[in-house]
């Protein structure tokens, strides 16, 4: 009996170590995002101005001064001067790898280079120059991968990852093929999140931003769930802190010492008199839609869709009463088309709905918008705006478009800067 109990135990340790063995071995070939690579050293020189570019991407909006500054998708920053707006007039390309996000203060832009931060001395418009780099900023922020295959491993040794291709790989039954916490709009696509309100010799950005300044601090978004804050209070950058939030994070819009954040689902408003250290007030939620969101004295102005990863049919635009900032509550929704960014001036609300164009209301009487529809511009697929001096700047499928709003009763189109392939 203990020969047989022996022999079964030799048997069955033999087998635990041939199925472990076979389980290390065992090869899977099949398509998968394979990272490139882009060595640090040439990354690190890849920010610097260029010969003027086409528009491939038409992606986020800022304006500064006299200054508009558009994001082409993952490549960099067109930079016009806009004293003009009838008559906007390129200035130069700045070549940034894996942008989407930009903020200026005084001098000073600021924005990601996929896993980076970069600073620049914009000065002379003409001749930006690099002054700072915070490496690392902005951990697993990869390009947009195609959704239809696992993401194979990335070796942060081999440099920074830039793009992906799909293709043949084989791996062994251990190794674990994944789909990586990233931004899951980094093209457009792109959703990103508010501005400041351009106080503080801080420009202004569209509703779609990810980034967004207080005193010394700026604010960005990392991975869906954490705000970095980052010291700006000299030329060289700090990293300040950092704080979790809630899932899905993505826009940032500061108003007064309050700091509003759209998700897909809700909106959190933090307290950031002490710019350092935001702290939580109050929360407004809704069902799981992508949502950014404007804000002035009484309400905040919510626009939710569906499509992209925002996971619901919902396609509304909700006014939350901040009467009582810590108890935020929902005053009445309209139904939308598929709206995106929107902006505020005054009583005027712009809202890019999408596919069914921009739209232009008077929100002096906020339970009765619906009722005060100002001006319709159709058969444009519209991404953002900018109100400004009583000129709009909106961004989308087209390129710029710019409105004159002096007068409400005849708002007009004055300019475009077109996309390539749009002229």
């Amino acid at each position: 009996m203990k020969n047989r109990l022996l022999i079964y135990s030799v048997i069955l340790f033999a087998g635990i170590i041939f199925s472990c063995n076979d389980k290390v071995t065992q090869e899977r070939t099949f398509m998968a995002n394979v990272p490139v690579y882009m060595s640090h050293e040439d990354f690190n020189k890849a920010v610097k101005i260029t010969e003027q570019q086409e528009i491939e991407n038409a992606g986020k909006i800022y304006i500064k001064d006299n200054y508009l500054f558009l994001n082409d998708i993952n490549k960099g920053i067109h930079v016009f001067d806009n004293t003009n707006p009838e008559t906007p007039v390129y200035v130069c390309f700045i070549n940034i790898p894996g942008n989407v996000d930009m903020a200026i203060k005084g001098n000073i832009l600021y924005a990601d280079s996929y896993v980076d931060l970069v600073e620049l001395d914009i000065t002379n418009p003409k001749e930006p120059f690099v002054i700072d780099r915070v490496e690392n900023a902005f951990p697993n922020i990869y390009p947009v991968i195609d959704w239809y295959y696992p993401m194979a491993d990335v070796d942060p040794t081999k440099g920074v990852v830039v793009a992906w291709k799909v293709e043949q790989i084989t791996t062994t039954e251990t190794d674990y093929i994944r789909y990586n916490n990233m931004y899951l709009e980094y093209s457009l696509n792109i959703d990103g999140a508010s501005t400041s309100n351009g106080t503080g010799n801080v420009g202004i950005a569209g509703s779609m931003a990810r980034f967004a300044i207080k005193g010394n601090a700026l604010y960005a978004i990392n991975n869906g769930y954490e705000l970095k804050i980052f010291d700006i209070g000299t030329q060289e950058i700090k990293k300040s802190d950092s704080i979790s939030t809630f899932w899905n994070i993505e826009t940032l819009f500061v108003y007064g010492d309050n700091l509003f954040i759209g998700s897909t689902n809700g909106m959190y408003i933090y307290d950031v008199r002490d710019t350092k250290h935001p702290t939580y007030i109050s929360e407004y939620s809704h069902v799981t839609s992508c949502d950014p969101v404007v804000v002035n004295e009484n309400y905040a102005f919510v626009t939710l869709r569906s499509g992209n990863n925002c996971a619901n049919t919902i396609n509304e635009l909700d006014i939350v009463s901040l009467e009582n900032i810590k108890e935020p509550i929902l005053l009445k929704s309209y139904e939308m088309y598929n709206p995106h960014g929107l902006g505020i001036d005054n009583d005027l609300l712009f809202i890019c709905d999408g596919d069914a164009g921009l739209k232009i209301y008077n929100i002096s009487d906020v339970l009765n918008i619906d009722n005060n529809l100002i001006k319709t511009f159709p058969d444009i697929k519209t991404f953002d705006v900018i109100p400004y001096n009583n000129i709009l700047i909106m961004s989308g499928q087209e390129g710029i478009i710019m409105y004159d709003y002096s007068d409400v009763n005849n708002i007009v189109e004055i300019s475009r800067i077109p996309v390539s392939g749009d002229k």
